[in-house]
């Protein structure tokens, strides 16, 4: 079974039934990129070693904070086509009530149009691209050097 297949069997045995991904809002497109990029995270975390949870949530916080998105974005922005650098422009200028803590108000911005660029194309179900934007997301962070090609 292929990851759409999987993406539908879930859809389908909850009845999700998903607007176009241009339609929501850039919050929205947000909160949902926070979780996926949180579990795809978590997911690469738990498969290198098995380490105390503690541990786990440190070094995962580490790359799912605003300062490191930031950093991120920033690095890929010109990797981005213009439609997904749009989306990530939406979700940047978005007004938002909350903040982060340990980021400026610049990070936390950049951070929530990463965030929205991860939502879209998860709603979207380009799972593919979104394997590829944090695969080169990863690579404009420290200790990820080996795929440093791809951050500019």
């Amino acid at each position: 079974m292929s990851e759409t297949d999987n993406f539908r069997y879930f859809k389908d045995v909850f009845q999700i039934e998903h607007a176009n991904p241009e339609t929501y809002s850039p919050l929205a497109l947000a909160y949902i990129g926070d979780s996926v990029f949180d579990i795809m995270i978590r997911t690469m975390e738990v498969s290198r070693v098995n380490m105390q949870v503690n541990k786990y949530h440190k070094d995962v916080s580490r790359i799912v904070c605003a300062p490191a998105q930031a950093r991120m974005i920033k690095g890929i922005k010109d990797q981005l086509t213009p439609e997904e650098y749009e989306v990530f422009k939406r979700g940047r200028n978005a007004n938002s009530y909350t903040k982060a803590k340990n980021a400026t108000r610049s990070e936390y911005r950049n951070a929530t149009g990463f965030e929205a660029l991860l939502g879209y194309l998860y709603l979207k179900e380009d799972f593919e691209r979104l394997t590829d934007v944090v695969k080169m997301s990863l690579a404009c962070l420290d200790g990820h050097k080996d795929m440093d090609e791809n951050c500019r």
